[in-house]
């Protein structure tokens, strides 16, 4: 890497459904226009940028006529595989006015679960950026069921943050900020300019839903997102799309919309992989002297003291470490099956062989592959 490539930065820019469209009637051109503006300005001040953008869906339906977003899967993937074309277009003429290329990149969580394809993707996009291209990622909602489902680019935005490191997250949407409470319902709603983002205080304050009915988030998503993007190190932007040239005032610091700062320890890039990409398959219950261990000292799960298990699992699948309470606290990649956890929940490491006929780790979950929420 040149000392030119190693004192740029890195943003990825994610924009909402909601901003994207022209109250259901396509793509909302003039906002495109504005924000490739935007980030080619950024690019003249030593930023990077990758493009995370929602409205394939949201276009595709304006083209065949839906009106709102569809309920069935099928549809959406129509609407997903018609839109895409015109999302892309729309980029791609804007850029290209400048003399700036773009890349399509359309990825699944299923894509990402894969180490070596994982590091691919992370390698593409690099080599892009040294070539001075703007890629533009979306979810491949045409065949990810499941991702069109349960599925936000909020939630890819991070992922693309943590996978290429980058310095900052900015979700772009259609409020101004996060407030305390929902601010078109509660006129004692106060805007937070700053806060951390593993305040676990913020996702009470998120609203559930998006009110447009055009995406699939909200601004309980984007809270989670923010604390996703902060495990590499990442500060999280969120401000109103519809600021005239948002992009440009936030990189020279304007005070406006939400920061999120992060505080948690930096992860491992391996670590961010593992609680990034993979979905839990089950999950172990603890006691407290088990999550006091392994949240405070770091050490690994032994089987004494796990007290419960369920779902089904095989060795090497990602699962969840549940408090007593039934919180989350950790998830790691489990050295044994559920079937054979089942047997040695409570007992010490010495009784492992007797009660499974076999022994392998001494652990439950290693450390180095446990990651505490």
């Amino acid at each position: 890497m040149s000392e030119t490539e190693q004192s740029r930065t890195r943003w990825v820019v994610k924009i909402g459904s909601s901003l994207l469209t022209d109250h259901g009637k396509g793509l909302h051109h003039e906002r495109v226009r504005a924000w490739c503006h935007d980030i080619l300005a950024l690019r003249d001040q030593g930023i990077d940028v990758v493009l995370v953008s929602s409205g394939a869906i949201a276009e595709g339906c304006a083209r065949l006529g839906l009106g709102k977003r569809p309920v069935e899967t099928n549809l959406q993937q129509a609407a997903a595989a018609v839109g895409q074309v015109g999302l892309v277009q729309a980029y791609e003429s804007f850029f290209t006015e400048k003399g700036v290329h773009t890349a399509q990149i359309l990825l699944t969580h299923g894509e990402l679960e894969d180490r070596r394809r994982y590091l691919n993707a992370r390698s593409t996009m690099q080599t892009l950026l040294s070539l001075g291209v703007v890629p533009i990622v979306n979810e491949n909602d045409t065949i990810a069921t499941e991702e069109i489902c349960f599925g936000d680019n909020d939630t890819l935005g991070a992922l693309v943050t943590n996978l290429i490191e980058a310095d900052v997250f900015v979700i772009l949407t259609d409020q101004d900020a996060l407030y305390t409470a929902d601010p078109t319902k509660n006129p004692d709603a106060e805007r937070l300019t700053e806060v951390d983002a593993d305040d676990e205080r913020l996702l009470a304050m998120a609203a559930p839903t998006s009110s447009s009915g055009l995406g699939s988030g909200g601004m309980y998503t984007k809270v989670v997102a923010a604390k996703l993007a902060s495990r590499s190190g990442a500060v999280t932007l969120l401000a109103s799309g519809q600021e005239p040239n948002v992009l440009k005032r936030l990189a020279n610091n304007e005070a406006i919309g939400t920061r999120f700062n992060p505080k948690q320890a930096v992860l491992s890039a391996r670590k961010r992989w593992l609680i990034g990409q993979l979905k839990p398959k089950g999950q172990i219950h603890l006691d407290s002297g088990a999550v006091a261990k392994i949240a405070n000292e770091g050490k690994s799960l032994l089987s004494v003291g796990a007290v419960e298990v369920s779902g089904e699992f095989q060795r090497g699948d990602l699962v969840e470490c549940l408090s007593p309470d039934g919180r989350k606290v950790a998830s790691g990649l489990v050295n044994y099956g559920s079937q054979d956890v089942a047997k040695i929940l409570k007992l010490p490491t010495t009784e492992m062989l007797d009660a499974l006929g076999y022994m392998g780790e001494p652990e439950l979950i290693h450390r180095d592959n446990l990651v505490v929420v």
